[in-house]
């Protein structure tokens, strides 16, 4: 097993350990005793430390995204619907580790992994946005995957705290950034509609710059 195999595999065991010892060398140590590895190799793997360990994670957590949910398998469902089960496809991956989740996002949020955090929010959700058959080129392309990594790490904060039944408050929570976001991509594509003859904004801009005489 190469390094980087040792690291998606033993990526699990670690975010269970992380729910007692944080993502720390001790939740390394017990994940390779579990695993039976030799440590010293196993610390090869995460020369990072906790920020390898936690991006290890939702490496695997991507990965097997795309292994359950093909594009095929969602191309018959509405947009939102596609997004919302991609979304509540990663929280049923960690339902039972959300003190792990916890402990990844104060990890996260430290001021020197801001900028990697960022990183990886932004590839989970081009990956969701993948498979949900996005195409967009354009400046689409970057203010989708940064309002879905918003709505993913917000849904997240939610759901680690939350006590009801079959988490629902969470699927609450979900829905309603969802249709917030369809509201605004109805509001910004009508507006933004070039065949529009009421307002180009275009044309508009031209007409300051040259006015009619």
């Amino acid at each position: 097993m190469t390094l980087d195999e040792l690291r998606l595999a033993l990526a699990p065991e670690v975010a269970a350990s992380a729910i007692f010892d944080g993502w720390t060398q001790a939740a390394l140590e017990n994940a390779a005793g579990m695993a039976e590895a030799d440590i010293d190799v196993v610390r090869l793997a995460y020369p990072g430390g906790s920020m390898d360990m936690i991006e290890a994670w939702i490496d695997t957590i991507d990965a097997k995204m795309v292994d359950d949910m093909p594009p095929e398998k969602l191309s018959s469902m509405p947009i939102r619907e596609r997004i919302r089960s991609l979304v509540q496809y990663r929280l049923d991956a960690v339902e039972g580790l959300e003190e792990a989740v916890r402990r990844a996002m104060a990890v996260m949020a430290q001021p020197q992994n801001a900028p990697r955090a960022l990183k990886l929010g932004w590839r989970s959700a081009d990956v969701m946005w993948r498979l949900a058959g996005d195409t967009a080129t354009d400046y689409n392309h970057y203010t989708k995957r940064a309002i879905l990594a918003g709505i993913y790490s917000a849904t997240l904060a939610v759901f680690i705290d939350d006590d009801s039944e079959d988490k629902r408050a969470t699927r609450e929570f979900l829905e309603r950034r969802i249709e917030g976001v369809m509201k605004f991509e109805k509001v910004k594509a009508k507006f933004l509609n070039s065949d529009r003859e009421s307002f180009s904004v275009t044309r508009f801009l031209g007409r300051l710059r040259y006015p009619s005489r």
